[in-house]
């Protein structure tokens, strides 16, 4: 597929239009840096909890269209796009969309504002977004995600863990995070709960470095509800 980009007058995010062309080193970090070499072991990560996500809740990505909202330069469209019948983007910054290359994306006209019909997809993520949106403009994002999802879609809200002491140090020393109000799981939970979602499950992961996952994975998964993993991931069922 071809990256499209939609033609509709887009008001993107200045500050993320100024990090596009060097964004991995802007994220670079020394803690980071330690955590794991390789920048594609956070987005695997997120896909492995994602796929087990979708599987305990009855969804085949295989029949499933997703939309990844905030999608950034594609990282995780790119590791995990394949699994689903159609794959998609959007982002507010055009910046950052010219990076990807291999899925068809849309410009936002605004970060609360999604450039897709009514019903149009059957799963939905927005990955480290809701730090980046404030006030009441994150209850208007999440009525946005709600209306484009199919009845009984799913939504998966994936964010940093201000409960763990390392993500608060690498959030406030990262240029791209100057404007970041971190977000509790709770507080996200009750933000969907908000918006209409049925609240499936929540999960607290990230917590063995890139090596130490590799041989101790399993260990991972069962700390999923100790609320100390680097990053945490929600899901939400839409009514049906």
């Amino acid at each position: 597929m071809t990256t499209t980009v939609s033609s509709e007058s887009a008001l993107p995010l200045p500050e993320f239009d100024q990090y596009a062309g060097s964004y991995a080193d802007y994220l670079d970090d020394p803690l980071r840096g330690r955590f794991a070499s390789d920048p594609l072991h956070f987005h695997r990560r997120k896909w492995m909890l994602i796929q087990s996500m979708l599987k305990r809740a009855d969804m085949d990505p295989a029949r499933s269209r997703w939309l990844d909202v905030g999608c950034g330069q594609g990282s995780l469209l790119e590791v995990a796009g394949k699994h689903f019948s159609h794959a998609s983007g959007c982002d507010p910054s055009a910046g950052m969309l010219s990076s990807c290359a291999s899925f068809s994306v849309r410009a936002q006209a605004s970060p609360v504002a999604l450039p897709y019909e009514d019903h149009s997809v059957d799963f939905v993520t927005s990955v480290c977004v809701y730090h980046h949106v404030h006030g009441e403009d994150r209850t208007l994002l999440t009525s946005e995600i709600r209306r484009v999802l199919a009845p009984g879609g799913l939504y998966c809200i994936v964010e940093h863990n201000p409960w763990n002491p390392a993500t608060q140090i690498i959030v406030g020393r990262c240029a791209v995070d100057v404007d970041a109000e971190l977000l509790s799981a709770p507080s996200a939970g009750r933000l969907l709960e908000a918006s209409g979602f049925e609240l499936l499950r929540t999960s607290y992961f990230l917590y063995l470095p890139e090596k130490l996952f590799s041989r101790f994975g399993a260990m991972e998964s069962a700390l999923e509800r100790v609320p100390l993993g680097g990053q945490y991931a929600l899901l939400g069922r839409a009514p049906a």
